[in-house]
């Protein structure tokens, strides 16, 4: 009995064991929620590019036009017959329009200029007619084809994006014409019977071709109507001509082919003020085509699933429409506001280098003082020694203060036990990176305060370099210039062409407009004065550089760029480190851009940042990268449904203008061209994932939710300062 129970409370614990597996696995295949909404918007916004571009008949169109065949199977009294043709139920006969009638009958539309047009003539004449309109148009324009029908005209169907159906397959068939119902529905709450094929013309016409397709779609249930009289207005052979091709001859009814589509058509809208009164004066009626054959209506009213499916298709093609008209308008806004930073980037950055390396400049007294640097750390054992001992061959007076901020790796014991003269270790429980600076600021001895990561090397010179611009008594905060040390990889390279491009010609470019958005926390100082003036490090956002270089320019100083105070960086190694850090900068910035966003009320000299400096943050760290991705998905869309070529030249120009650029501000570093090499890679895949960063950085904020400080994990893969033979190139 104890076995037995022992067996199953086992068998139990293993189903239960089972069960949690596979609850963990599911979980583990779950997509992650940071990619879930940014997936979803991306494949909302192709969704709604693949519906405009079936609307606008740039998807699934087939445009090709057959050869007239021959028609020895076409019956004679088809060839021989009327322009009303109906094969509906296996029958085959025609019939013609009674004399002293006339059908006048508009293809391609509905069209927003000139089928309003037509609609007021015919209404001023008191006419009717009957509109076959395509299903991209009335999908478009439903108002039209509403109006249409509440003014008395009847609609056909003249398939959905007029394609020649002698070369589709009855599914094809079926297809353009439930998508052209569809529409129509939407549009105006009915079905029709009443169909035209694209390219047609009379009956006598007629091929092997198309009569197979026309007894088809009589089994469909339509009515195939074709014409008498062709006006040939698509020609624009002038009003007259279009007039005497519409006159059917000596009283003799017609269904004359006009088109309101397709076109300019006002010779077509002036022929027809002229014909309609010359025509009625001559005994002639203009009907739709049932009141003319004295049939029933063509039309049928749709009620229930079936008016729901129809407004709802119609609805989706405006909003298709409508967003994506936005977002061209977008497009075009940020390409060109794009374009005019580069071109602005690198017309500051050349007034910059030639400002700051002319032989007359100085930035005032040479600063010869100690100084304090502050190295807060965290969980840092294998970086810690290259950083402490990069600061103790420094060429500048130093002292060294390391916060240790609750490590738990050993971080405090092993500067310790380097036993270097200068450099203190101050502990504290972990409470974050801004308390670590500020408990640093409290133990510093100098005026002049540098502020690094744990993970960062400096070059013998950098200190010397870094501090400097304070010679000048208006300058309260100095960037350093942080450069990727791990460049090896392909993201490594990837993310030095960001930090030489994106970050280092930006930080030039504000450095002439005065409005340093951010001082990098790998290499950055700051004058002890105006940290306090503004109460130190602050933990309200995730980018406390960002949030205290806002503050500092608030508070009237002056933040400038020190290009030769360089700084060598680990960057993140693999693509779940590299998108914790980024998605910690985008959201922080946007911390920090909101808490400051009073700046742009600000008066005076400090306002210069809430005028100039916020605005250009905002559009281009915050708003351009959301909508950039555009470019892309316009990109993805223009290669694969055309104008292939135009798409292809247009993105390899937007490529040299950044390769431009970007080689430009490799020069300035005196950095080798050839990690240049990865830039179209960087373009394609790298930009992509910083755009699904940003994304995810703006759910969160409009979420409301809140994002952790997160540390990353570090290898020490950068040791000493790189020299300058191996990593950087004469200018």
């Amino acid at each position: 009995m104890a076995a037995r129970t022992r067996r199953r409370a086992n068998a139990m614990a293993a189903r239960t064991r089972r069960r949690a597996n596979a609850a963990d696995a599911s979980r583990r295949r779950r997509l992650p929620m940071r990619l879930t909404l940014p997936v979803l918007l991306l494949a909302a916004l192709m969704a709604m590019l693949m519906l405009r571009g079936y609307v606008h008949s740039e998807i699934l169109a087939d445009h090709r036009i057959r050869p007239e065949a021959a028609s020895d199977r076409v019956p004679e009294k088809i060839l021989d017959g009327g322009p009303v043709i109906d094969t509906r139920g296996g029958r085959t006969t025609s019939l013609r329009v009674p004399d002293r009638h006339v059908v006048l009958t508009f293809d391609d539309g509905p069209d927003p200029a000139w089928t309003p047009k037509v609609l007021d003539v015919l209404k001023k004449h008191h006419a009717h007619a009957v509109f076959f309109v395509t299903g991209t148009m009335t999908s478009r324009y439903p108002q039209l084809v509403r109006r249409m029908v509440a003014e008395g005209h009847e609609v056909g169907v003249h398939t959905f994006n007029h394609p020649d159906l002698s070369y589709q397959s009855k599914k094809r068939v079926d297809w353009e014409l439930s998508q052209t119902q569809l529409a129509i529905t939407g549009a105006a709450g009915i079905r029709t019977s009443l169909f035209r094929p694209p390219y047609s013309s009379s009956a006598d016409a007629m091929d092997d071709l198309s009569w197979p397709v026309t007894e088809y779609i009589g089994s469909r249930g339509y009515i195939t109507v074709v014409n008498d009289r062709d006006s040939e207005d698509w020609r624009k052979p002038g009003v007259g001509r279009i007039v005497r091709n519409a006159t059917p001859g000596a009283g003799k009814g017609a269904i004359v082919l006009m088109h309101d589509s397709g076109g300019d058509r006002h010779q077509t809208v002036q022929a027809l003020d002229r014909l309609l009164p010359r025509l009625q004066q001559q005994g002639y009626t203009f009907d739709n085509l049932t009141e003319a054959l004295n049939a029933p209506s063509a039309h049928t009213p749709v009620a229930g699933p079936g008016l729901w499916a129809g407004r709802a298709w119609v609805l989706l093609v405006q909003a298709a429409d409508g967003v994506t008209g936005v977002l061209v308008v977008g497009l075009a806004v940020i390409g060109a506001s794009v374009l005019a930073r580069f071109a602005l980037m690198l017309w500051l950055s050349v007034v910059h280098a030639r400002r700051v390396r002319g032989r007359r400049f100085c930035w005032g007294r040479p600063v010869t003082e100690p100084v304090s640097v502050l190295v807060p750390a965290y969980n840092e054992a294998k970086c810690i020694e290259n950083t402490v001992r990069s600061l103790t061959a420094s060429e500048h007076p130093v002292e060294v203060v390391v916060i240790d901020d609750g490590s738990t790796d050993g971080t405090a014991r092993i500067v310790e036990n380097l036993d270097l003269p200068g450099v203190r270790v101050v502990r504290q429980e972990n409470a974050g990176k801004p308390a670590a600076l500020n408990r640093g600021l409290a133990n510093a001895r100098h005026d002049i305060v540098v502020m690094m990561d744990g993970d960062t090397v400096f070059e013998p010179a950098t200190v010397r370099e870094l501090v400097q611009p304070f010679g000048d008594p208006a300058v309260g905060a100095v960037a350093g210039n942080a450069k990727v040390g791990n460049r090896d990889s392909l993201i490594g390279a990837w993310q030095h062409i960001e930090y030489v491009m994106g970050f280092n010609l930006d930080r030039r470019m504000y450095d002439v407009l005065r409005c340093m958005p951010t001082i990098p926390g790998a290499v950055g100082a700051f004058r002890r004065t105006a940290l306090e003036r503004v109460g130190g490090m602050s933990d309200d956002t995730l980018a406390e550089d960002t949030d205290i270089t806002m503050a500092l320019h608030r508070d009237g100083w002056r933040v400038v760029y020190a290009e030769r105070a360089r700084a060598w960086t680990e960057a993140p190694e693999s693509v779940s480190q590299l998108w914790s850090q980024r998605y910690r900068w985008s959201y922080g910035t946007m911390q920090a851009i909101w808490k400051h966003r009073g700046a742009m009320l600000d008066r005076g000299p400090s306002g210069r940042f809430g005028r100039v400096g916020l605005p250009l943050v905002s559009l281009f760290m915050v708003v351009a990268p959301l909508l950039a991705p555009l470019i892309d998905a316009f990109l993805l869309y223009g290669i694969v449904f055309g104008p292939t070529q135009r798409t292809i030249g247009a993105w390899l120009g937007v490529l040299a203008v950044q390769a431009a650029c970007a080689a430009y501000a490799f020069h300035l570093d005196r950095e080798r061209m050839t990690h240049l090499v990865s830039l179209p890679l960087q373009q394609l895949l790298y930009r992509q994932l910083m755009y699904v960063v940003l994304l995810q950085s703006w759910i969160t904020a409009l979420t409301g939710g809140r994002l952790r400080w997160q540390k990353l994990r570090r290898t020490g893969v950068v040791g000493a300062a790189p020299g300058a033979a191996g990593e950087r190139q004469a200018a």
